[in-house]
């Protein structure tokens, strides 16, 4: 009795630790996809990051009332909207900060904290904090809430409307 106690007491501690230290073999293999489908969008390898994008009941939302703001419900306009962040900021870098992973394969939602940077073309530095919340469905996102600093970004995209980029004042691309 007194072993099995013990064996309980041991389980439950380590259970624990696991949780604690966020071991979990799913949540860990997410990471590294959120942190490499991040390295792709910055090398323009937009079909690379669709693949990994449901068909069904897709929902892409960027926070903001300029030519990337509004939401996306197909994968088309939101291969467009990749195409059209490339154009209007072309070396945009992201140094992904943190990523949280909740639940199980069946639903599971990625915080993924960043920082995108790049040289405008007037040489003024383009520097914006954001969060994505991703829901995932069996392995495919369903569903992007991304949120940054919106003033940043129309800034930057009015000095490169300015600079020649007609795109940067285009219509949002919505579905």
């Amino acid at each position: 009795m007194n072993e099995m106690l013990l064996v309980l007491m041991l389980v439950i501690i380590l259970a624990n630790f696991v949780i604690s230290k966020d071991l979990n073999p799913y949540h860990y293999i997410i990471k590294g996809l959120v942190k490499q489908n991040f390295k792709m969008v910055q090398e323009h390898r937009y079909d690379a990051v669709l693949k990994g994008i449901s068909n069904a009941k897709l929902e892409h939302t960027f926070a903001g009332d300029n030519s990337l703001g509004g939401t996306r419900r197909d994968k088309e306009s939101l291969r467009r909207w990749f195409e059209r962040v490339g154009t209007v900021l072309p070396d945009l870098i992201f140094e992904v900060t943190d990523i949280e992973v909740k639940g199980t394969p069946a639903k599971t939602l990625v915080m993924a904290r960043w920082t995108a940077s790049c040289v405008l073309l007037n040489g003024q530095p383009y520097i914006n904090r954001g969060v994505h919340f991703i829901t995932l469905k069996w392995g495919k996102a369903v569903k992007f809430d991304v949120y940054e600093d919106t003033q940043t970004v129309t800034l930057g995209l009015d000095i490169q409307f300015h600079e020649g980029i007609k795109e940067a004042k285009a219509q949002k691309i919505e579905s």
